[in-house]
């Protein structure tokens, strides 16, 4: 998420001709725009005739900034003799994040505290959270900030929220496959989203505590058996795959990052990653052993970081910045963009396979279209890839939907 201080901007591809999957830069944060899309002022972004980037706080680089120029300054030499009326951006949604304390949890917080479109953001977590929110309540950004520790605050926490985030859980450890989480962190999940059924069933539910391929699962049936499942509010974050294919490219082909688009299907572990290397933007040429190298690279890069922190912790900043992305896709869309799309893991009938990360486009309600274009016309190499993925993604999405149907047996 490219994002500012509360006297910032997020920018992405505002000014491109068409959607841009899994860019690492972000379009404007959902601003409410006149009709005909012109940008008059927003903050710390000003455009009339021409355009400049004045905030002291942004996670824009020099060339980023530069593309954000070039293009706004090709849209305002064409309306300079038009009158619009000056927007502000208008915080005025709710944020929670379940696990807020942990490693994922603390950066996150921070970046979706930044974000001009939340108003309030809950932090919740067993223990330690009150000292998080306390620094983060410092930050001169519109959201207030609220915490709460433990079960008997979760509803308080929960209540009338649009958008929930759960990094809860245990993380990966040097040697520990993300299988190896599942049994602590199926509960964690399953505990957390009854609670999210009970007491903000419209919200948005984003999921990171792994392994996806099963929690995701887990969450629907718990869910279906409150009544209040909606298959297009509940996703997987499968972002940060996104945003490792993006980067690994770019390096490995010496592009401009802000060009960078590559769409990532499958799962959110191992072999069920599967970038799509044919349908990167810009059109690239590979060689087998290239396409085999990248692919590689991003299904393991998780367990690369793992091994690099020898036992300190897994991926969590990089997770925090892709899921803030998504937090913030999440905004841009209930407020009314419609030009918003990400990846990500979600009921599907994309496949045989009830779940499946996929390109999508959202909406006020979630979900609103499944890119059906991403399947076709795959190479040999990514069609044999995804048939492999499918027996390992079916019976990870079979565990999670057992580990809940057997404990409703057991109680």
């Amino acid at each position: 998420m490219a994002a500012t201080s509360a006297t910032g901007f997020s920018v992405g591809s505002t000014a491109s001709a068409g959607p841009r999957v899994g860019s690492t830069q972000l379009k404007a944060s959902s601003v409410k725009l006149n009709p005909k899309n012109y940008l008059t002022s927003f903050s710390g972004l000003k455009a009339g005739n021409s355009v400049s980037c004045e905030s002291q706080s942004s996670f824009l680089g020099d060339e980023s900034t530069l593309v954000l120029k070039q293009g706004y300054n090709s849209k305002a030499w064409r309306c300079s003799n038009r009158s619009y009326s000056r927007v502000q951006p208008q915080a005025s949604y709710k944020v929670a994040i379940l696990g807020a304390s942990g490693g994922i949890g603390q950066p996150l917080a921070l970046l979706v505290k930044m974000s001009p479109l939340v108003s309030e953001l809950n932090l919740y977590d067993i223990a330690n959270v009150k000292g998080v929110a306390a620094d983060l309540s410092h930050c001169n950004t519109p959201s207030k900030v609220s915490d709460f520790t433990g079960e008997s605050e979760l509803a308080a926490c929960l209540r009338d929220v649009d958008v929930v985030v759960i990094p809860a859980g245990v993380p990966r450890k040097p040697g520990m496959t993300r299988d190896d989480l599942f049994n602590i962190n199926a509960n964690i999940v399953k505990t957390l989203v009854g609670a999210v059924a009970d007491n903000c069933p419209n919200a948005f539910i984003h999921i990171i505590s792994n392994p996806v391929n099963s929690t995701v699962p887990i969450a629907a049936e718990v869910l279906k058996q409150k009544g209040v499942y909606d298959p297009k509010k509940l996703f997987g974050v499968t972002t940060l795959d996104v945003v490792r294919a993006n980067t690994f490219l770019a390096q490995k082909k010496n592009l401009k990052l802000i060009d960078v688009d590559v769409p990532v299907i499958g799962g959110h572990a191992g072999i069920t990653i599967l970038p799509l290397l044919s349908k990167a933007k810009p059109s690239v040429t590979f060689t087998d052993e290239e396409v085999q190298e990248l692919t590689v690279r991003i299904q393991n890069a998780g367990t690369e970081v793992v091994e690099a922190k020898a036992g300190a912790g897994s991926a969590t900043l990089s997770m925090a910045y892709a899921a803030a992305r998504f937090v913030e896709s999440s905004l841009r869309a209930l407020d009314g963009d419609t030009d918003v799309y990400e990846c990500s893991f979600i009921q599907s009938e994309l496949t045989e396979l009830p779940f499946f990360a996929s390109r999508v486009k959202l909406g006020k309600d979630g979900v609103e279209v499944v890119i059906l274009s991403e399947l076709q016309g795959l190479t040999e190499y990514e069609q044999k890839a995804l048939q492999e993925l499918k027996t390992e993604l079916k019976a990870s999405i079979e565990k999670g939907v057992a580990f809940v149907q057997k404990q409703a047996v057991a109680a």
